[in-house]
């Protein structure tokens, strides 16, 4: 039974952790915010008041989730102590591995949760709008930015998280040329904030009849999504708007009228583009708010006062200096260049398991923070 008693051993060794992220979180705070919050659900004229109302609705279900998700874990730490325990008393050799995938399960929570405290910016929490343009190189590029389009889709489907197309325009023979989706989930911009810059493939072109190895790029750019409780200012005539008709992955689902909707940021030369929507109005809706999310981004990243000191077409990040590499000929490999984390199942990454990338970003910023202090 000494399996038993090293992983019950490995367990404890976990409890001040398991500690640590109560206090991290502050937890018994969230407890009484909460309490607080839901008592004023019941006040008399409360709902009245319907912007306010939406707003306590929406905290109230962001603590919840908040304190649910430690619940869990505390739980879980339990419930595995208790089991290896339980087999140690009976000499259940049987329940080994039950343990050990508890145990492991409890780690890897654990590990989420504590990289999750790390998500202090001001728009961390929000949902995330990931934009998606293929590189040059026609067919293949394009085929490029197709796969990675997929891929955040399957990341996004592995966190139980939302995700919906805002804008899609075909590639010439495969793939896209550009697109747009919206990833709503807990924390969804503090986690994929990492993932904004130029992705590279190298592999044996399926589109090459030579068989030759091809390099292509596509790029990724992420933004917070700004709902209605962060004020931006646009003036009107700031704004210039083109209508099209919808075409694509998006388009072949709603009507053929020129409902798709292109909004331009005049001072700026920002362009955002929405046609999923089944009227031009909804389509203008969301661009406005993608709109909003495009400036704030800028903003924050540029370290800017105010949304008018952004000057200018903004580029992101230049051709060849790419964040991350993704090999599959003539081995296999995906390589993050600013954490040097690498991943060799490229197949699985390519299926959405990169959260280990995301991860590695997330302590690498946090030791630059604090090396700042």
């Amino acid at each position: 039974m000494l399996q038993f008693e090293e992983l019950r051993l490995e367990l404890i060794d976990t409890r001040d952790a398991l500690l640590d992220l109560a206090d991290a979180i502050n937890l018994e705070k969230l407890k009484t915010e909460l309490s607080e919050l839901e008592a004023k659900l019941g006040e008399e004229g409360f709902w009245n008041d319907i912007a306010n109302s939406q707003k306590v609705n929406q905290r109230i279900s962001v603590l919840k989730g908040k304190i649910n998700a430690y619940n869990s874990l505390y739980n879980l730490y339990e419930d595995t102590l208790t089991l290896i325990e339980l087999a140690i008393e009976e000499g259940d050799e049987s329940l080994f591995d039950e343990c050990k995938a508890n145990f492991e399960k409890f780690k890897s929570e654990l590990e989420i949760q504590t990289l999750s405290t790390l998500l202090t910016g001001e728009y961390d929490s929000k949902n995330a709008i990931l934009t998606f343009h293929a590189g040059a190189g026609g067919t293949e590029a394009q085929d490029w930015a197709m796969m990675l389009f997929r891929m955040y889709h399957r990341w996004g489907e592995r966190h139980g998280f939302k995700t919906s197309t805002l804008d899609y325009l075909d590639g010439d023979e495969a793939g896209i040329k550009s697109a747009v989706i919206l990833i709503e989930g807990p924390n969804a911009y503090g986690y994929l904030k990492s993932e904004m810059g130029i992705h590279r493939l190298v592999r044996v072109s399926p589109f090459d009849a030579s068989g030759r190895r091809h390099t292509s790029f596509a790029s990724i750019e992420v933004m917070p999504e700004i709902d209605d409780t962060v004020e931006v200012e646009i003036r009107p005539e700031d704004i210039k708007m083109d209508v099209y008709r919808a075409s694509g992955a998006g388009g072949q689902k709603v009507n053929k009228t020129s409902s798709a909707v292109r909004l331009t940021h005049i001072p700026t030369g920002i362009v955002v583009a929405c046609q999923v929507e089944r009227s031009q109005h909804q389509n203008r809706e969301v661009a406005m708010r993608m709109l909003k999310s495009k400036l704030i981004e800028i903003k924050e990243r540029e370290h800017l006062d105010k949304i008018e000191d952004i000057k200018g077409v903004q580029k992101e990040i230049a051709w060849g200096s790419q964040i991350r590499s993704y090999v599959f000929m003539p081995y296999t490999l995906v390589k993050d260049h600013r954490t040097n984390f690498e991943n060799g199942n490229i197949n699985a990454v390519m299926d959405g398991d990169i959260d280990g990338f995301i991860n590695a970003y997330l302590k690498m910023q946090s030791k630059g923070a604090d090396g700042n202090k």
